[in-house]
């Protein structure tokens, strides 16, 4: 079985930060050629973000070819427009009406391609709200998502991006079926996927809890529990542990590998549902106990007896991570956003394939124009025409 199962699609992204980024890199990885289009002079803007968003563009740009064209020149939207003519796929994460106004929207690029599949990744699906801007951290927040995250009165976002990377997901899914409609049909279609209903998706247990029950779900750190232990304990040393035991044969084990006899013996504690009315005590005793054990012991112990645990991590252990580094879940990126620099571990799509193929790291992440004039080449674009185009700014080519 081949970890490059869209060997053979081409796709042109046109996209920036995390949303447009990532759903290329999830094509790129499966074997897709995907050709990021970056507005010359100054290439995708993620480059050069600070702070925490520093790594986006290592992290979402891998697998992928650079052109840089400025779509604000007719030359530039002539050449983009001859590429589109080959491609199978386009995507973009622009705002609203961007594409449309760079000429590259997709009642302009259905003419140039039938068979194209164009996908919009945008803030919000057509409706009310689907000309306003969005931002992953934004949605969070409009849907309850952040309500749910922080403890009462404290609304909080995730700690990561995980709605531009939802969307992206989305995003792809509704590609595969549009190329998947196409083999009957002939001709493509534009398809979209949005920051906002991928959020209020993930919105959907707590709807129909809330409309099972009619008690509206309190923030998850006030959360009523389902089971009596799920918690983080404080182990020797002063490491941690989050342990959950979610079933009374769980419990029965977890209380032998610990030495709880005591507890493993009363009668309040012998159901899951007792355990639960009984957290008020349970917990502390339980906090008490585990305290006294240095967490790799009590990390060695809840595995023996197949209990569920986990240290509480950062993102830095990840680079070391036993599993992801024995699983080829790790790919050594160059991590400069000019496309080179120190290689680092980033992980891997989190699929396999057949025998537990997984996909591998082929190209860096690009210098900007890095692939210009390869791909024009390809294209069909003559020495001259690109001579002229290099000339007139509206292809930028980097230069080793």
């Amino acid at each position: 079985m081949s970890a490059k199962p869209l060997a053979g699609l081409k796709v042109l992204e046109f996209s920036h930060t995390i949303m447009g980024p990532c759903a290329g890199l999830v094509l790129a990885d499966l074997g897709a050629e995907v050709v990021k289009v970056e507005p010359a002079p100054v290439g995708d803007h993620t480059r050069k973000l600070p702070g925490f968003a520093a790594g986006f563009f290592a992290a979402f740009n891998r697998n992928k070819r650079s052109i840089a064209l400025d779509l604000k020149s007719e030359a530039g939207r002539a050449a983009a427009h001859r590429l589109v003519a080959g491609a199978d796929v386009v995507l973009e994460n622009y705002g609203p009406g961007t594409m449309e106004r760079l000429g590259c929207g997709w009642e302009q690029l259905r003419t140039v391609n039938p068979r194209l599949v164009y996908l919009a990744l945008k803030g919000y699906l057509a409706g009310p709200y689907e000309h306003r801007p969005a931002l992953d951290e934004v949605v969070q927040f409009q849907v309850g998502l952040a309500y749910m995250t922080g403890p009462p009165g404290r609304p909080l976002r995730a700690g990561a991006s995980i709605i531009d990377i939802l969307g992206a997901v989305f995003g792809v899914v509704a590609v595969l079926a549009a190329l998947r409609e196409r083999d009957s049909t002939g001709l493509g279609q534009r398809v979209s996927s949005a920051l906002f209903e991928s959020a209020a998706f993930l919105m959907g247990s707590h709807m129909a809890g809330f409309a099972a029950t009619g008690e509206e779900a309190p923030p998850m750190p006030a959360r009523r529990g389902a089971w009596g232990i799920y918690d983080v304990f404080r182990t020797a040393g002063d490491g941690e542990l989050f342990v959950g035991v979610t079933s009374d044969q769980q419990w029965a084990r977890f209380t032998e590998a610990f030495g709880l006899a005591e507890l493993a013996a009363d009668a309040r504690l012998d159901t899951n549902a007792k355990r639960t009315r009984e957290r008020s005590w349970l917990i502390p005793a339980l906090q008490e106990a585990l305290e006294k054990v240095p967490q790799a012991e009590a990390a060695r112990l809840c595995e023996a007896c197949g209990i569920s645990f986990a240290p509480v991590g950062r993102p830095r252990d990840l680079f070391e991570d036993a599993h992801l580094l024995a699983s080829k879940g790790l790919l050594q990126t160059a991590i400069s956003a000019m496309g080179g620099g120190a290689l680092v571990g980033l992980p891997s799509l989190p699929v396999e394939f057949g025998g537990g193929a997984r996909v591998e790291l082929l190209r860096q992440p690009p210098r900007m124009g890095e692939h210009s004039l390869d791909v024009l080449t390809e294209a069909g674009f003559g020495t001259e025409e690109i001579r002229a185009l290099l000339a007139s700014g509206a292809v930028v080519a980097h230069v080793a």
